[in-house]
């Protein structure tokens, strides 16, 4: 199989290392709009050739559109309008972002609606380009594939097939539940540590004092501040409505903190915290 990677960042440059390292892929076409990276990406061999959008989506059999969401939304329908122009039924196009709601929205009535299928590898860290890229990335975690009924039963095999090369482990929901999940475990995590970050460095002018005092506990809960804004604006802003009211319901509990520690309530803070602990059942 032939494989078209659009963005050749974190997500798009590690699945283009262990999809050719482990077999699925026999070549590995890339595409990347910035020539810093594209330059780079070559170098690396995140690609076994970079060229331009067109000919990427012509001649691959299975495209992954790994580009921000904002980006995603106008290509999508392009690389299907390819599909459709080339007559070619067998093609295949994921995408790999982190909402979902309008990426199916925008495609939900074209003609080759079924040989796109929706995906999100839950995996990442908080950097980005193909300096980025690592083999091994997505072992262990999730996948989910949303829409599964409104793609082909073939193109959902193939996706399938590719996400346990990866080694990964599927999961199936609609596009909105999608949003709404990842709001709760993802997107409200990138915002408090973009809180946090901005809060630390607005209070502490001394900039050596914080990289001196930062205790593991800081860095592991602030490291997501250094994550891409240019990945993470088009998120915050397709996914608006289930985000604020993720935001709305942590502000409560910051509330509800707030008063305990101020009046001294002791008491309330350990049932804070107890509860909190609970967590400990699902992530060990």
């Amino acid at each position: 199989m032939k494989v078209g990677v659009i963005g050749l960042g974190l997500i798009g440059g590690s699945m283009a290392i262990d999809l050719k390292r482990k077999g699925f892929a026999q070549e590995v076409l890339g595409v990347e709009a910035e020539p810093l990276n594209a330059a780079a990406a070559q170098k690396i061999g995140l690609a076994d050739r970079v060229v331009p959008l067109q000919e990427c989506v012509e001649e691959s059999d299975l495209v992954v559109l790994a580009v921000p969401v904002g980006a995603a939304v106008k290509m999508l329908p392009e690389i299907l309008d390819i599909f459709a122009s080339q007559k070619a039924a067998e093609k295949i196009v994921i995408d790999v972002c982190s909402t979902k709601e309008h990426l199916s929205r925008a495609v939900k009535y074209h003609k080759a609606r079924k040989q796109y299928v929706a995906t999100h590898p839950m995996a990442g860290t908080e950097y980005s380009g193909p300096w980025a890229a690592m083999p091994g990335l997505f072992d262990g975690h999730a996948c989910i594939i949303c829409d599964a009924e409104e793609s082909s039963p073939k193109a959902v095999h193939t996706v399938e097939q590719l996400y346990d090369t990866l080694n990964m482990r599927t999961i199936y929901m609609n596009s909105s539940n999608h949003d709404v999940h990842t709001a709760y475990v993802s997107h409200i995590s990138h915002v408090t540590s973009f809180a946090l970050a901005l809060t630390v460095l607005d209070k502490e002018k001394d900039e050596k004092h914080i990289f001196d005092l930062a205790s593991g506990g800081f860095s592991s809960t602030v490291r997501l501040a250094k994550s891409s804004p240019d990945m993470w604006i088009p998120i915050l802003s397709q996914n608006r409505d289930n985000v604020l009211q993720v935001m709305d319901t942590y502000i409560d509990k910051m509330n509800a903190f707030r008063k305990a520690i101020a009046e001294g309530d002791e008491e309330a803070v350990r049932t804070l915290i107890e509860d909190a602990n609970r967590i400990r059942r699902i992530i060990r």
